[in-house]
């Protein structure tokens, strides 16, 4: 009979203090945080899409005189061609302002992710995965 030996990788022993599993969660945190903003800034994109698509759309009209409905809350206002127009770019130009918040907060928080993957990773080495699955 054959004997089968295993070869077991030495796997470092290393010891998680509080502050390595309050590190650790706020990593997790921090990217459950980046992944919500970043879906927040896709929507957002996509609104200024349509608001974009929206002013085109008025600028074709042959009518200027018709009234334009515009969605306020839970209702539609009548306003004029130019009183909807400038509605519509006072909407985008707020929807700007939200996006490069929003992008500004990513930014700031991938910094913190990235030191913290610094330290992790010196402390850890390999026994420890930090890297976001593509699923």
């Amino acid at each position: 009979m054959a004997a089968t030996v295993k070869k077991s990788v030495a796997v470092e022993d290393v010891n998680v203090t509080f502050e390595d599993q309050q590190k650790i969660n706020k990593f997790a945190r921090s990217t459950n945080r980046v992944t919500e903003l970043k879906d927040e800034i896709e929507a957002k994109k996509k609104s200024l899409q349509n608001l974009e698509d929206a002013s085109e759309d008025l600028l074709m009209l042959e009518d200027d005189d018709l009234p334009i409905p515009y969605h306020i809350g839970d209702v539609f206002i009548s306003h004029t061609q130019e009183d909807t127009l400038l509605m519509l770019e006072a909407a985008k130009e707020t929807l700007k302002e939200e996006i490069k918040s929003l992008e500004g907060r990513v930014t700031s928080i991938q910094e913190v992710l990235g030191d913290l993957k610094v330290q992790l990773y010196a402390k850890f080495g390999n026994n420890i995965n930090l890297e976001a699955d593509e699923s």
